[in-house]
């Protein structure tokens, strides 16, 4: 087993995997180091729903079969209200998704270790050149690479994220046979991806159907934990207790039964990194996070965060090896650029999104059914046009609590 590789990934999710994919294609030497065993890889340890476009499978190469199901539309829901657009999109199965990339990079060269929790950088005349893992087990490489999400090891160390507890959102699914996706009273949810804006069920935060085939759906819901962001709820309850609560008021779920072994629950954050790479070292995923406003794409970022974070590590080891912090600068700006551009004004959005009450909820449904269908994906976007043409006066209130929070 060799103790000196090109590139160290830590961290087998989607942004990991596919960093050293790209990479092992490219014909570099790339290790993955994997907390979990590979036997039980991967664990349900992610609450995404694995919703995404045609966008994310044609830009890398995804096949059909690790997905569950093809889906026509999204909706938008409110207390009271609904928008629905259409959007062909595709719902994963997130573990065959995750096994996936590995057994590519593999073939493409990129060496696995599971059962290796890092620990720490290793950190010499101020720049990172390894990785310590489990109790006392090293591996060096030129650039080291943090794909760890909300935890972060590597890159706290190196002062690159500060994850603030205000930012963190959690989130909960199971996978239910018998919902009832043409309910009278809601949207047809039939080959659709929903999600739902209501303080009832997720306060501070969002719950989703995404249709999976015959009468089956992923249900979720996700919210974030600060106080402020809580102000709308009227209950004490844990985030299975508001899943629990929405299972019983909500008619579609009558006579819905829970599949057996497809609980996913995970965490992520809501904020805009600190920054992004330093001396041979870049972050990438979720522990540097990105999402959009309207229909998140969180899976879709990590990617495409992995693929800048490739892309520069192909530049400082072409002929001469220059790994500075310089140099490594490339990826802060192809973050900028191709990850997530405009991306204060999109946190802003976010943010907002879920301070507002569910009366704003339902206006905003209103308002969006009186636009052309690209104002969704305009405000998703980030288009400050579109997004002022959403705001009222009496708006002012959520931005003050947002610069609150701030």
């Amino acid at each position: 087993m060799s103790d000196q590789y090109d590139v160290i990934v830590a961290g087998a999710g989607p942004a990991g995997a596919q960093c050293a994919r790209d990479l092992a294609g490219r014909g570099y030497e790339v290790v993955v180091l994997e907390t979990e065993a590979e036997t039980a890889f991967p664990a349900q340890s992610n609450k995404s729903t694995g919703g995404t476009f045609a966008s994310l499978m044609t830009a890398f190469g995804i096949p059909d079969d690790v997905v569950m199901h093809a889906t026509e539309s999204v909706v938008l829901e409110s207390p009271n209200e609904n928008v629905i657009q259409d959007q062909p999109g595709f719902v994963l199965d997130f573990g065959a998704f995750k096994k996936f990339l590995v057994e590519d990079g593999r073939e493409k060269g990129a060496a696995y270790r599971f059962d290796a929790r890092v620990r720490e950088p290793i950190v010499e005349d101020g720049a990172v050149v390894g990785v310590r893992y489990n109790r006392d087990q090293e591996v060096y490489g030129e650039i080291v690479i943090d794909a760890t999400g909300p935890a972060a090891p590597l890159a706290k160390d190196v002062g690159i994220v500060t994850l603030e507890r205000k930012n963190h959102a959690i989130g909960v699914e199971y996978v239910f046979e018998g919902v009832d996706l043409t309910h009278p009273d809601f949207a047809d949810l039939t080959d659709a991806m929903m999600l739902r804006l209501d303080h009832e069920y997720a306060p501070g935060g969002y719950s989703w159907i995404f249709h999976t085939g015959d009468d089956t759906a992923k249900v979720g819901i996700c919210y974030i934990q600060n106080e402020r962001y809580r102000e709308h709820a009227t209950q004490d309850r844990t985030v299975d207790g508001y899943l629990e609560h929405w299972l019983d008021t909500d008619p579609r779920f009558e006579d819905a039964r829970r599949v057996a072994d497809n609980q996913v629950r995970g965490s992520a954050h809501v904020q805009a990194p600190d920054s992004l790479s330093t001396d041979s070292f870049m972050a990438i995923g979720d522990t540097v996070p990105s999402v959009d406003p309207v229909w998140g794409e969180g899976i879709y970022k990590c990617m495409k965060s992995a693929r800048a974070a490739a892309m520069t590590a192909d530049r400082c080891l072409t002929r001469k090896v220059d790994t500075s912090a310089e140099e490594m600068a490339t990826y802060d700006d192809l973050w900028h650029e191709q990850v997530a551009p405009r991306r204060d004004r999109r946190l802003l959005m976010t943010k907002l999104l879920y301070l507002a009450s569910n009366e704003r909820y339902d206006r905003l449904m209103r308002d969006l059914n009186e636009r052309n269908r690209d104002a969704l994906s305009d405000i998703n976007d980030g288009n400050t046009r579109e997004i002022a043409k959403l705001l009222y006066p009496t708006d002012i209130s959520y931005l003050w609590k947002y610069w609150r929070e701030t």
